[in-house]
């Protein structure tokens, strides 16, 4: 193999390997402008995304009854949401309750962080159910964060994707959506808005508002 041959055979090497090399996990728009500052190295791998999220929440939750069938008919639930610390930031638990003319609903996720692939899981339960689904495991970029996972309706196979985004100090927004043909298209079935309660005396009044139903 002549000089000049053996040149580009390593360049394309190199580049291969530059291609195909892992990078580290998510880089908030905020990291790059607070790289120099403690602070900043330490919330860069994601252990604290949901920090935000911490306290008590009024929820506004619209769902879709019977999704991937063609129908369109919705149904809204008012309530509380509440987010507490595990392991100090490391993992959290969200507990849902809401209730509206199709009933109640009362539910907890259990976020969990990875450090090594600094991405989280959400485990969901309802107490219909009493067990915890498949995960959706995703992270944040740009304060937006996705997560996916593949489970089963009506015996079909079918992806779920949940985003959370518009995330403000004092509100956030909650989506799922289904698809039945790999990701190609999606339908949202679950819409929520939560609005952060300021104090005990607020969460009081909206748990007067919204009793349990039996």
């Amino acid at each position: 193999m002549n000089r000049a041959r053996i040149v580009a055979v390593s360049v394309i090497a190199c580049s291969l390997i530059f291609f195909f090399c892992p990078t580290r996990g998510p880089v908030h728009a905020t990291d790059a402008a607070m790289a120099d500052t403690p602070q900043a190295s330490a919330a860069s791998d994601g252990q604290h995304d949901f920090d935000f999220e911490i306290g008590t929440w009024k929820t506004h939750l619209r769902r879709l009854q019977h999704p991937l069938t063609g129908s369109t008919t919705w149904v809204e639930y008012n309530g509380t949401t509440t987010v507490r610390k595990v392991w100090n930031g490391k993992a959290n638990m969200v507990e849902l309750e809401v209730t509206g003319p199709a009933g109640h609903l009362e539910a907890l996720s259990l976020r969990l962080y990875n450090p090594d692939s600094h991405q989280w899981s959400l485990n969901f339960s309802n107490v219909a159910s009493g067990t915890m689904a498949t995960p959706a495991i995703g992270e944040f970029k740009n304060g937006r964060g996705e997560f996916y996972d593949q489970e089963t309706l009506n015996g079909r196979a079918i992806l779920v994707r949940f985003v959370i985004s518009e995330i403000t100090t004092n509100s956030c927004h909650f989506e799922q959506a289904f698809s039945a043909d790999g990701g190609k298209t999606w339908e949202v079935n679950w819409i929520a808005t939560d609005t952060r309660v300021k104090d005990g005396t607020e969460a009081a009044r909206i748990g007067h508002r919204y009793p349990t139903v039996l």
